[in-house]
C-alpha cells in the first residue's frame, strides 16, 4: 500500500476511494442494492473507479 504522501496514493478500500471520487460514488449509488452488497463483500480489493466499474459489470454479466 502507497503512503498519503505519495504522489500516486491509491485508496485503500472501497469506502475510502468512494468518499474521495464524486463520479465513482453516483456510479455505486445508480447500481442496484445486491450488486452494491456483493461489491462491499469486496471492497478491500476496490481501490479505483475502473476496478469499481470492472467487478459491478462482471456481476451484472451474471444476471444475463
Amino acid at each position: 500500500m502507497m503512503s498519503r504522501n505519495h504522489e500516486f496514493y491509491a485508496a485503500t478500500g472501497l469506502s475510502e476511494m468512494l468518499n474521495q471520487n464524486g463520479s465513482a460514488k453516483a456510479y455505486f449509488m445508480s447500481l442496484p442494492d445486491y450488486v452494491q452488497g456483493m461489491l462491499q463483500q469486496r471492497a478491500q480489493n476496490i481501490h479505483t473507479e475502473d476496478e469499481l466499474r470492472r467487478y459491478a459489470e462482471n456481476i451484472l454479466q451474471g444476471d444475463k
